[in-house]
């Protein structure tokens, strides 16, 4: 199966791209691109209190998904380009 082109990931809307990197985040376990995304969000401030600690990784993944479905649906604001992108190379790079 190849991957999808630049073009193709760049035609899709936003919120598809971010459905299908934390698809495919969550399939790898990848918390540190979910603490990525979560500090270029709008209202970063509050996931920069949330305990990054080693030991506390499963509290965290669900702290920091907690505060993802509170954000949903409250838009990108400014840094919706820069989201993007980290959507797209994620997705392509993996």
């Amino acid at each position: 199966m190849t991957s999808p082109s630049f073009a193709e990931l760049d035609a899709l809307p936003t919120e598809e791209l971010r459905e299908r990197a934390f698809h495919r985040a969550r399939e790898r376990r990848d918390v540190g691109f979910f603490w990525s995304v979560l500090k270029h969000l709008p209202n970063a401030d509050e996931a920069a209190e949330l305990d990054g600690a080693p030991n506390s990784i499963g509290p965290t993944v669900d702290e920091a998904f907690a505060l993802w479905r509170e954000l949903e649906g409250h838009g990108y604001g400014e840094n919706e380009p820069l989201l993007r992108a980290a959507f797209i190379d994620y997705l392509q790079k993996h």
